[in-house]
């Protein structure tokens, strides 16, 4: 496996501007450096970049929520050139929610309008003695109080503001809402209205460092090194991406899942005591009804030609929620609706503004809303104790449930505001034994819209993600829908490992260009992913190269999380997964077997040449991988982390 510093270097990178700014929240001192060329090819972007800042910058054991977590923000080499999907950011920290690697992706506008102000990296330490937003314009970068403006307001009323302000529509602005303020665990970020870096509580470190907000606006241009040939290829992409590749995407959205993970028995239902539903079957809680009953625009991101963004409205004589604009995609869907076995579209619209606006990530949300559902159902939590009835199939209720945990009001707030596995712990505190065994999460992250049940690849390639339950870091879920192994077996589980590394080797290297996955498909291979990064940088990497690079940040975020004090114990679904079966559908009588999924999860770690018995990457792997600034630094510790 070639290293990347063997690849040679052109005298001038094109693509990334190279700039990172570097701010002292306390102080409010703020830097401009440039990053290396070497720096470029060795972490490519967005998560690499972000992987090696917190390796080498964040002390390991600090609070999350403390001034010293470093937030980084950045992008990768595309945005602004016409390369599909291309205008997306990230953003990384230590999860106050996971005790560990922390990283959430958004898109809209944000990138491409940082990187014509000349952008590639922003690093924020400390913690401001006021809340600020702060400013890149250009070349004039600054920090301004704001808590007699916006601090206290909604993601949505920050954005308009800050707008107005500047007297600029184009003003691309990231902000937190309320729940980010009070450093709720399950806080996000959200730009462009319906855009959201949701995951890990990246909005409580923004929080917790008094930033309510960034904004970008720029008039630098971008240049390519290969810029006829770019521009043939990236039109021939945008061709594609207008095609049969993405159609599902621009029809019906990512809604489109509903129904084929449905017939699969693989759609959460009731929290996950099911992988069916008949409310699907019957078609009414499927993406078709979607489109054909709410869906009023279909919105695109800078760069995109697909539209997944499908915008549902509700008719101002609703009762309720009149005039609400919701963007709905899957994961909402099931963690608003199939989750809470809640059916009624405007619900389910109403709670997804509430967190897009208040701040709160809607997938986490609302499978804690879930969780508080089902201790509702068994009676471990009471109306007492809500002060109102919360049974699966709530509606209204759910709706104040939601918008309490995005407020930390009342008992919701109080328990459930920081999300399901804190909610685990402080009723088992209270004397509910077992509770948390309804809190259905990885690593602390709430689960995506995936069941286990009879997902024998998926339920390791989830488990493995280096930021907890997630299927944007690991796309092992497609092992199992289409069939390339039996998702009911536990058999070759070398050959399943090296197909699960595989995947979150390029999703890795995706989410370092940073480019959307919905458009993983636009490509003939993995050769010509790699050849538009040489056509825009100039870096001549190939498709094994820069795949060994997507191995390389994954690889360094493991060993972010082993430094955290993470064990192979953490690699693990929840227990309901192995104590109860499904009762109908293709799924029914089955639950995980522990043998079977340990051997799986041995077979992962051996595919990536990691100790099998420990999953603790090997000094051998590290030097292979270019990572030997790593060696003899793992020693675990248990700072910051909490089970």
């Amino acid at each position: 496996m070639s290293k990347a510093k063997d690849i040679t270097l052109p005298e001038e990178v094109k693509g990334y501007s190279q700039i990172r700014i570097d701010v002292d929240l306390t102080s409010g001192k703020i830097e401009k450096t440039t990053l290396s060329r070497e720096f470029c090819r060795d972490w490519i972007g967005g998560y690499g970049f972000g992987a090696k800042v917190l390796w080498d910058e964040l002390k390991p054991g600090i609070d999350p929520l403390g001034p010293d977590n470093v937030l980084v923000w950045a992008v990768g080499p595309f945005p602004t050139t016409i390369l599909p999907t291309s205008s997306k950011y990230g953003l990384f920290a230590k999860s106050p929610l996971t005790g560990m690697f922390g990283m959430s992706i958004s898109s809209g506008s944000v990138g491409a309008q940082a990187r014509r102000a000349g952008i590639n990296m922003i690093v924020m330490k400390g913690r401001s003695p006021e809340p600020v937003y702060m400013v890149l314009d250009d070349d004039d970068y600054y920090l301004v109080p704001c808590e007699k403006t916006v601090w206290g307001k909604g993601c949505w009323e920050t954005e308009e503001q800050l707008r107005e302000e500047f007297q600029d529509q184009r003003l691309a602005v990231l902000a937190i809402g309320p729940a980010g303020e009070r450093m709720s665990k399950l806080g996000c970020i959200t730009n462009d209205r319906n855009r959201q870096a949701g995951r890990t509580g990246m909005g409580a470190v923004m929080g917790s460092k008094n930033l309510k907000a960034i904004c970008f606006r720029g008039t630098k241009s971008v240049k390519v090194a290969e810029p006829a040939e770019f521009y043939k290829l990236a039109k021939k992409l945008i061709k594609v991406a207008n095609g049969p590749a993405t159609a599902k995407y621009r029809d019906l959205g990512t809604p489109a899942g509903i129904t084929s993970y449905n017939k699969l028995g693989m759609f959460p239902i009731f929290n996950h005591r099911e992988g069916t539903w008949e409310e699907i079957d019957n078609g009414t809680f499927t993406g078709d009804a979607l489109k054909l009953d709410w869906v009023v625009k279909k919105a695109a991101c800078s760069q995109c030609p697909i539209a997944c963004d499908h915008l549902s409205r509700v008719p101002k004589t609703h009762p309720n929620y009149p005039n609400i604009v919701a963007s709905v995609d899957v994961e909402t869907c099931y963690s608003f609706g199939s989750a809470c076995g809640n059916t009624d579209w405007p619900t389910v619209f109403k709670c997804i503004t509430l967190c897009d606006d208040l701040g709160i990530d809607g997938i986490s949300g609302g499978v804690t809303a879930a969780m508080a559902c089902e201790l509702y159902d068994l009676g471990l939590i009471t109306k007492k104790d809500l002060g109102y009835e919360l049974p699966f199939g709530s509606t209204q209720n759910l709706v104040r449930f939601t918008e309490e945990i995005c407020l930390g009001k009342g008992f919701a707030g109080e328990i459930f505001g920081d999300g399901t596995r804190e909610a685990g712990r402080r009723l088992e505190e209270r004397g509910i034994k077992n509770a948390g065994y309804y809190g259905m999460h990885i690593k602390g992250l709430e689960m995506p819209a995936f069941d286990l049940h009879g997902m024998s690849s998926f339920a390791v390639g989830e488990s493995v993600s280096i930021r907890g339950a997630c299927h944007l870091r690991n796309g092992a879920y497609g092992l199992d829908a289409k069939g390339k192994f039996d998702r009911f077996a536990y058999d070759k589980p070398l050959e399943r490992g090296k197909a699960i590394k595989a995947t979150e080797d390029v999703y890795g290297l995706i989410d370092s260009y940073i480019i959307c996955k919905f458009t993983r498909g636009i490509y003939e291979n993995d050769a010509e992913l790699a050849k538009v990064y040489e056509l825009v940088t100039g870096i001549p990497h190939t498709e094994k190269s820069l795949l060994s690079r997507g191995d390389a940040i994954v690889t360094l975020s493991k060993c972010f999380n082993v430094r955290e004090g993470w064990t192979r114990a953490d690699d693990h679904p929840p227990q309901r997964f192995f104590k109860e079966a499904h009762t109908k559908g293709p799924t029914k009588g089955v639950t995980l077997k522990e043998d079977g999924y340990q051997q799986l999860l041995s077979g992962y770690y051996e595919a990536r040449n990691w100790n099998p018995e420990t999953g603790v990457p090997t000094d051998a792997t590290l030097k292979k991988l270019g990572l030997d600034f790593v060696i003899g630094k793992l020693k675990q510790t248990t700072g910051g982390k909490k089970k």
